[in-house]
């Protein structure tokens, strides 16, 4: 699956993929965080019957899945956007600016902090505490693409960029 092509995978291509991913590790428990890593790249979240079907393929508890899932903040219960904007709120890029860009990127997409996700499941928006590239300050990271010396107006235009190549 790429995130950045628009190409999807099929429901069932998604839980042959659990199973390979299942198979891989051995289904073993004691495997179940890169288990749920691996799943969550799939799905980009952990969908509760994804969980529940892990937990039965392990042989554990889905209350022992569900506990992992929520007590990591990598893992996600809600779905991602297809193009995932993770803003650092840091100390260094709060400094710089990081704030109006926030402002600026929810206002483009019609997104608060209540609703992160636009209805189109293209765009999910989420402020992080630090994204370890203090020196490129303010900076936006889009699915894997690390965007440094970030601006309001940079950041429309991503969106913009972003849009037209999926519309081409």
């Amino acid at each position: 699956m790429s995130e950045t092509t628009g190409h999807e995978i099929s429901a069932f291509d998604k839980i042959e993929k659990v199973k390979e991913i299942l198979d891989k590790n051995g289904r073993q428990s004691s495997r179940l965080i890169p288990i749920l890593q691996e799943v969550q790249e799939v799905y980009r979240y952990l969908p509760k019957e994804i969980m529940n079907y892990v937990a039965q393929a392990l042989g554990i508890p889905a209350g022992r899945v569900y506990g992992v899932a929520t007590f990591y903040a990598h893992f996600s219960l809600d779905p991602k956007g297809r193009y995932l904007i993770r803003l650092c709120d840091g100390t260094a890029c709060h400094v710089r600016g990081s704030e109006p860009i926030l402002h600026a990127l929810r206002d483009k997409l019609g997104l608060s902090a209540e609703k992160p996700t636009t209805d189109d499941m293209m765009f999910t928006i989420e402020t992080v505490s630090c994204l370890g590239a203090c020196g490129l300050a303010p900076v936006v990271v889009v699915n894997e693409d690390v965007h440094g010396q970030m601006t309001p107006d940079k950041a429309v235009k991503m969106i913009d960029d972003i849009l037209q190549a999926e519309n081409s």
